[in-house]
């Protein structure tokens, strides 16, 4: 009877009760489950949207909107972050880092601390190391596609390995190694599949977090699906506190930081970020990358275009940042792969501190969500084709093509907005800038079942399995 009784005061009697959607949604988490489990969660949310309109009941206390005017409205205002956000305290509770943080003041005073590790120009002081990651690339590449050219390359691992070895290189000047050894060391990598499945769903039960993988034991035996990932961080950082003059990358200027505001920032705080780094900053590069290489081959008219804007570029061997941040056909490739195939599948959840969003009242305590692939496929902003990939879409050519631009540049979110906006979103654009312009340059790529449709699961981030591609090197003229 007690169960009844909260089924019912949940469907019947709570204040959001009045707004459309999933039957099972009107009193408990079970769509928003089930959803996770089928893969798609992205795909479903988009659907509900399509059939009940602007507001959707996705749980017993969560509204989906897909208004464009939520974007400035819930992200762009100071409501705290859902409590599903704590499960990204990895490796354990004790490290809270700038993902993991629900409360807006605390998460601005976390992002504050190190937004200098981020800036663009800390990290352009490191594009040498990048350069280094992106040669041994394409280095593995040639080989591969010399030694099995029929047999094909999966291209997803190898930019999965890529993605990886970048940001610890930019993080505190050590590759994983990934690329080096041409394998995924001790299942890190793959690991991180299950690790988004988890956090998918026990970020709704985030009491059990402590209990689980955020239990300190786990670490201490060894036990995390990435301990190679963390292992990796906790010693670097560790040699990196002994060392006075190492390179200035991420963790010597979070070091530096605490050095000289000690009560700022905690000493936990450093090898937190380091890790909410390798959670949010290569998987979701990996997964644009591959989007993008993926829709590219059928899109061979932007392809077209963006080869010849590259090879009249007179690129350095390894093109620099400088030299492709101005390239207009290749910006607007990258920007409709952030648009079809945003890597956050899940929509972001704000709690309501009782505010009015598009014209409608939501007590506090109400979870607000905002789904970046909703947003992206508006047909009063990006156009009436939203589910194809058309990078033409960005390139303005005249005062009305200028306006819908910047429209849709505004409402173009795959790395968040307001104070939840990623830190390492320039890190993020500069590897998939360089990365693209010389994949596209030195290679072409075709699909082993050419025109069959990638399969990708979304847990958490959207990324495709088994998808082997014939690589060739091209000869540049």
């Amino acid at each position: 009877m007690a169960l009844l009784g909260v089924v019912v005061r949940r469907r019947y009697f709570s204040p959001i009760s009045d707004i459309p959607g999933p039957f099972w949604a009107s009193f408990s988490l079970l769509w928003q489950l089930h959803k996770i489990f089928t893969k798609h969660t992205e795909r479903d949310t988009i659907n509900a949207h399509k059939k009940w309109g602007k507001f959707v009941r996705i749980s017993h206390n969560e509204v989906s909107i897909s208004d464009p005017d939520a974007v400035r409205e819930v992200l762009q205002s100071q409501m705290d972050k859902a409590d599903w956000y704590k499960i990204f305290s990895l490796p354990d509770s004790r490290y809270v880092n700038t993902m993991s943080e629900t409360d807006h003041k605390e998460m601005v005073r976390r992002t504050r601390n190190v937004a200098v590790g981020y800036s663009l120009s800390n990290i352009l002081k490191g594009e040498p190391h990048i350069d280094g990651c992106i040669s041994l690339f394409r280095e593995q590449l040639t080989r591969l596609a010399k030694l099995a050219p029929a047999g094909g390359i999966h291209l997803d691992k190898w930019v999965n390995y890529l993605a990886f070895d970048i940001v610890g290189e930019s993080t505190f000047s050590k590759s994983f190694g990934f690329l080096d050894s041409g394998c995924d060391i001790g299942n890190s990598i793959s690991n991180q599949f299950k690790l988004r499945l988890y956090i998918a769903i026990i970020g709704h039960y985030n009491y059990m977090h402590d209990y689980l993988l955020a239990n300190p034991l786990i670490a201490y035996f060894n036990l995390q699906p990435s301990m190679h990932i963390f292992d990796t961080c906790l010693a670097a950082v560790e040699t990196r506190s002994k060392n006075t003059e190492a390179r200035n990358d991420m963790i010597e200027q979070w070091q530096a930081q605490r050095r000289a505001h000690p009560d700022r920032m905690a000493e936990n705080e450093v090898l937190a970020a380091a890790v909410a780094n390798m959670g949010a900053g290569a998987d979701t590069v990996s997964s644009v990358l591959q989007a993008l290489f993926y829709h590219l081959l059928r899109d061979q008219e932007s392809l077209k275009l963006l080869r010849e804007e590259i090879d009249n570029a007179n690129l350095s061997d390894i093109p620099s940042y400088a030299e492709v941040r101005e390239l207009p056909i290749l910006a607007a490739c990258l920007k409709e792969a952030f648009r079809i195939h945003t890597p956050v599948g899940f929509g972001i959840p704000r709690v309501s501190n009782g505010a009015t969003v598009c014209g409608r009242y939501f007590p506090p305590g109400v979870i607000l969500s905002v789904s970046p692939w909703v947003i992206h496929r508006q047909e009063s902003i990006f156009g009436p084709d939203p589910e194809s990939y058309n990078a033409r879409r960005w390139l303005a050519t005249g005062k009305e093509d200028e306006a819908r631009t910047a429209a849709m540049e505004r409402l173009l979110i795959p790395f968040g907005s307001g104070y939840g906006t990623c830190p390492g979103k320039n890190l993020a654009h500069i590897e998939m800038l360089k990365t693209v312009s010389l994949v596209v340059r030195d290679f072409t790529w075709k699909q082993i079942r050419e025109g069959e449709d990638w399969e990708f699961e979304t847990y958490f981030t959207s990324v495709p399995h088994d998808w082997p591609v014939i690589l060739e090197r091209r000869v540049r003229t």
